[in-house]
């Protein structure tokens, strides 16, 4: 388990009895590293600055006790945002209907990137239609993925709000 996973499960608990799920947790950087948490609430709803100040004042305390990373960090907060990643299955389920751009960890049909509207999931795969015909991609093998900034995601996203 990598220090991101640990990361993760230490936190997760506490952020999801706030009414928070846990979109990403990433850290980057080696002098002073940034822990990243990307959380979303729960019921959907746009997140606010104070639910970012919530969740950062939580994870604080929690890391502070469990210090799972050595040195000086720093703790970074946000919203998935609009062209958000999709790290989860139930992601590609919620958003079936937009444009995603997906990179897989090893090719598929002889291509890692693949650029469509995704259709679903089914079977424990990525289902995405792509310009050149359907694509099933297995969860497991997808590396990245992101939804494309269009007008229908801005409209959708808007229509929530």
């Amino acid at each position: 388990m990598d220090a991101t996973d640990r990361i993760q499960q230490i936190i997760a608990p506490s952020v999801e009895a706030m009414g928070y799920e846990i979109v990403r947790v990433q850290v980057s950087g080696t002098q002073r590293p940034t822990l990243q948490v990307m959380a979303e609430r729960k019921d959907n709803a746009a997140m606010t600055v104070e639910d970012c100040a919530d969740i950062s004042r939580a994870v604080s305390a929690i890391l502070d006790v469990e210090d799972p990373i050595s040195s000086a960090y720093t703790l970074e907060v946000s919203s998935p945002g609009i062209d958000r990643p999709l790290t989860r299955l139930k992601d590609f389920e919620r958003f079936a209907g937009f444009e995603a751009r997906i990179e897989t960890r090893f090719p598929l049909d002889g291509r890692k990137r693949f650029r469509g509207v995704l259709k679903g999931v089914g079977d424990g795969s990525v289902l995405i239609e792509t310009d050149t015909g359907p694509a099933t991609i297995p969860f497991d093998a997808v590396q990245r993925a992101k939804l494309i900034l269009t007008d229908a995601l801005i409209a959708a996203t808007a229509a929530q709000q």
